[in-house]
């Protein structure tokens, strides 16, 4: 159903007043990344605010992962800044001049961010309980019990807490993602990256996934960024979503904006493909 002109403009105020006055969590500042002679990101501007989440739509190629790369320091950007947190996240001054980051400035603003994937990334050789619990001791440097007694409480959050001597290979496609989920919670990251979580599950394995993800965003607590081609699950978890297309922002805005009153013909032509699925056996 169509939303009437003034229900767009008040949802749009709604989403300005709830962060107003806040500083981002994560921002993009004319960042650009080149592979080669590709350029996959081209002077993308980007701000996420504290606890809200971006959902982030757009066709293969777009960019999408490449932005939560970079977030997570598995990419370098080729040129532009990137701040978390309220600091530099590649970069450091020095008498006045911005430089490359070391290792110990990355290593530490790494652990701000967490990154869910598309493969699970689990380790074959260690039960669900020790890869939920390796990252908190050998990084946190949390103790034992301390690291134990956090991951079996993410690990209930997730609906896992039975599995916790269990191994990757005994587990559905589902239960490993959502253990993968628990592992970056556990580190209580200020940012959560969700990178087409659910693309390599079957289809009736999606559903238990991103009724976690729904739970986690309800809390309210953590910015996300939810890079996803379900449609229906952007419009109802994002605060913000943002259409990209060839290393480029083209459209942002409320999910009623955006899937109700879209108004560039590319995004356009790409939601269409989606209800254009969805009408078809």
């Amino acid at each position: 159903m169509q939303l009437e002109k003034q229900e767009m403009l008040e949802s749009g105020e709604a989403w300005s007043e709830r962060f107003a006055g806040l500083e981002p969590i994560v921002k993009y500042n004319n960042i650009t990344k080149s592979f080669g002679d590709l350029e996959v990101i081209k002077g993308v501007d980007l701000e996420l605010y504290p606890g809200e989440k971006i959902a982030m739509i757009g066709p293969s190629g777009s960019g999408k992962t490449t932005l939560g790369r970079l977030l997570m320091t598995l990419e370098e950007p080729t040129s532009g800044t990137i701040e978390l947190d309220g600091e530099l996240l590649w970069h450091t001054e020095d008498k006045g001049k911005l430089i490359r980051a070391g290792e110990k400035h990355l290593h530490r603003m790494r652990g701000k961010v967490g990154m869910i994937f598309q493969h699970f990334n689990l380790f074959p050789h260690m039960n669900v309980l020790r890869n939920v619990t390796m990252a908190p001791r050998s990084v946190l440097g949390l103790s034992k019990e301390e690291a134990h007694d956090r991951a079996v409480t993410m690990l209930r959050k997730v609906g896992l807490e039975e599995k916790l001597d269990v191994y990757p290979s005994q587990l559905s496609g589902g239960q490993k993602q959502r253990v993968a989920i628990a592992r970056a919670l556990v580190m209580q990251p200020k940012v959560m990256v969700f990178d087409e979580v659910t693309s390599a599950l079957d289809p009736e394995l999606v559903g238990e996934v991103l009724e976690v993800i729904r739970e986690i965003a309800d809390e309210g607590e953590m910015a996300m960024l939810l890079i996803t081609h379900e449609m229906e699950f952007a419009r109802d978890v994002a605060d913000r979503v943002i259409f990209g297309a060839e290393g480029r922002i083209v459209e942002q805005g409320t999910p009623e904006q955006i899937f109700e009153n879209c108004q560039s013909e590319r995004l356009q032509s790409f939601l269409g493909r989606f209800v254009g699925a969805a009408s078809n056996p």
